[in-house]
């Protein structure tokens, strides 16, 4: 198919419940996107339906792509297997090198947190800042690394691996932490999810209360809900600063559906501050501009180095 340089790039985002594809040109216009459910338990299943959808959108842009994957987990450099995904069915078995022997071409494929962060560093939120930490508060919890606009995926693929880390700092009604699905407790995710929200709020006032719900009373001056969030918010600060004590990023970029909280957004940086080890704390902390459709921006422009 010819040298990847000056060819359209093509991203995947593979999701759980949805497979969102979409067509970017060398500037980053859209040429074509679309999405398709995701079949949810079978792993051959998604192999098709993802190469059907590339194909599609390949053959509606009109010219080759290159092709990036972003999907949950990430596959092993020691053996390309995929591990951590919680989409479980594709657990130990090779996405990548199957993916690619059906579509007859190489690909790129990054954890999807990462490919918010390149996303963002390209052309969004961190534009123009050399070292973009992307945080992900959604369902779960996770985070990316995008170093002049390429994901950092370190030696062992896990860079960025944030959500399946202790809390920092724990308090004594934090101890020892809620049951996480990857066997330990207290994990980040298990407090800084929206699911992880909503639990902490029915331990300490009771109901069966959304994130959603919890925020939108904090809203109208319930203090139970009000509380909630204020715990939430430093539990945030402590997380986020040991991130920022090791890596120290230009910016840092919030996606997932709590990034739609205007409340974390703005408490952010006075709840990181006074964890931080320096005399002083100025990282802009922005919502991703993108919103949902960084994570398959991100995934086409995991190509971006060699189509420039």
């Amino acid at each position: 198919m010819g040298s990847p340089r000056g060819r359209a790039r093509l991203g995947i985002d593979l999701g759980g419940t949805k497979i969102a594809g979409i067509v970017l040109d060398r500037d980053g216009t859209t040429l074509a996107e679309a999405r398709v459910a995701a079949p949810r338990g079978d792993y051959h299943a998604t192999i098709e339906a993802v190469a059907a959808l590339a194909l599609q959108l390949e053959a509606e842009a009109g010219t080759p792509c290159t092709v990036g994957i972003g999907m949950p987990g990430s596959p092993s450099p020691a053996t390309g297997l995929v591990r951590n995904a919680n989409s479980h069915w594709l657990n130990g078995l090779p996405f990548g090198a199957d993916l690619a022997r059906r579509l007859g071409r190489p690909l790129r494929i990054e954890n999807d947190a990462n490919c918010l962060a390149v996303s963002e560093a390209v052309d969004g939120a961190g534009t123009g800042a050399r070292v973009v930490w992307a945080v992900i508060l959604g369902t779960g919890v996770g985070s990316g690394i995008a170093l002049d606009g390429r994901a950092l995926t370190g030696r062992n693929g896990i860079a960025g691996e944030w959500g399946h880390g202790p809390l920092p700092e724990p308090r004594d009604d934090e101890r020892p932490g809620p049951a996480c699905y990857c066997g330990r407790r207290g994990c980040v995710e298990t407090w800084l999810s929206g699911p992880g929200l909503a639990a902490d709020h029915a331990r300490r006032h009771g109901g069966t209360h959304t994130a959603e719900a919890v925020v939108a009373a904090a809203r109208t001056g319930n203090p139970e809900a009000q509380a909630t969030l204020a715990a939430h918010l430093d539990r945030l600060g402590r997380a986020a600063a040991q991130v920022v004590n090791l890596l120290d990023p230009d910016v840092i970029v919030i996606g997932g559906g709590l990034s739609r909280i205007p409340e974390l957004i703005a408490g952010l940086p006075a709840a990181i501050a006074p964890h931080v080890f320096s005399d002083a704390f100025d990282t802009p902390v922005r919502a991703s501009l993108h919103g949902d459709a960084s994570g398959v921006r991100g995934a086409a422009w995991l190509w971006e180095a060699e189509t420039a």
